[in-house]
């Protein structure tokens, strides 16, 4: 009996120190961490979807009529300046050369035979002179004649890529058809457009730093290795949109990229006196942004902000906020408006330095 006793009150010991031990914890406060917005240079990565286009890109057209005897190139191929690409079918323009050789021949003759009667004063200056330009004639128009000819074969005017080959062999060619298209990819041009307050933004930091350096993003979300320079703006800006066509230039030395690609542009836009505060002090309610402003009263008021740009672990404030306000930085979920909280307070500089959002 006396060792049931023993027993029953060391359990009632026990529940009393845990039952305290609990009434403990809960009267202990929570405490919070808290930082400040922080005002501070900064820059971001804005990306704009972008068109890429060949330095040079041409369509190679039939200039004379005929049948496409040869075809010396396939889609896809590599050529070189002056390659022979296309022939059509040269009988007819051979014969008219043949023929005004043969009459620039004859009208040499005779303009020799009547130099030589002129000269003995058989017949007029005149004479010579008709003679002389009849002369002149035939052989513009055997050079007239050399030139169909040599319009039968269509070269390549510069190094560059053959696309898609629009006749086949033996095909009838009339003058203008398409045979194909010519693209120097040496270089690429790549077009994006860009808002009025960021042309002016664009033109103000140029005048610092001379040509904007720019990265391309490729369809396959991989950054281009090569670097690009903006080197050209369009005139005008498109009254439907507001908005300016900019052309930065990429060096193509691979041959990865080809034309008519698409892409983003990833250009890194300086921001002066920013607002700036981590990303996980946010919260987001039906599509807005707020955070947990805490007052001289350790109070947490729930405010609305507006994000102007998003960067790597942090957000740049728009309207909403002020330097040094301070706000809720970790337990957002855990309080509600108007909440009196305790906290700890870390530099805004300190938490930026190791911040690192959580990867689910």
């Amino acid at each position: 009996m006396q060792r049931i006793l023993m027993l029953m009150g060391l359990c009632a010991l026990l529940c009393y120190t845990s039952c305290k031990s609990t009434e403990e914890e809960k009267e202990a406060p929570t405490k919070f961490l808290v930082t400040s917005a922080v005002k501070m240079d900064t820059a971001y990565t804005r990306e704009y979807v972008c068109q890429i286009r060949s330095i040079r890109n041409i369509e190679l057209r039939a200039q004379e009529k005929g049948y496409l005897q040869g075809i010396f190139v396939d889609e896809g191929q590599f050529v070189k300046a002056g390659q022979l690409l296309f022939k059509i079918m040269p009988r007819i323009y051979e014969a008219e050369m043949q023929k005004a050789a043969a009459e620039a021949k004859a009208a040499e003759i005779e303009a020799q035979n009547t130099k030589a009667l002129a000269d003995r004063n058989v017949v007029s200056q005149n004479e010579l002179a008709l003679a002389n330009a009849k002369y002149e004639k035939a052989k513009a128009e055997l050079a007239l004649a050399k030139v169909h000819l040599a319009f039968t074969e269509i070269r390549a005017p510069f190094d560059g890529i053959i696309d898609r080959l629009h006749l086949k062999l033996g095909s009838l060619v009339e003058e203008g058809d398409l045979l194909t298209t010519l693209s120097d990819n040496s270089h690429m041009w790549v077009y994006f457009n860009v808002s009025e307050p960021e042309y002016l933004n664009y033109r103000s930091s140029v005048k610092d730093q001379g040509k904007l350096p720019v990265r391309l993003l490729m369809a396959n979300k991989q950054v281009f290795k090569q670097p690009g320079v903006v080197e050209t703006i369009e005139g005008e800006f498109d009254n439907e949109t507001g908005n300016i066509a900019f052309r930065a230039t990429f060096p193509n030395p691979d041959k990865l990229l080809r034309h008519g690609e698409t892409g983003n542009i990833l250009m890194e836009v300086p921001l002066k006196n920013a607002i700036v505060i981590p990303q996980k002090a946010t919260l987001e309610i039906m599509d807005k942004k707020y955070v947990f402003v805490v007052d001289k009263n350790n109070e947490v008021k729930l405010r609305p902000i507006t994000i102007g740009a998003e960067m790597p672990d942090l957000y740049v404030v728009q309207e909403g906020l002020a330097a040094n306000e301070k706000i809720l930085l970790e337990g957002l979920r855990k309080v509600k408006n108007n909440d009196k909280i305790s906290f700890d307070y870390e530099e805004p500089r300190s938490v930026i330095a190791h911040l690192k959002l959580p990867t689910e």
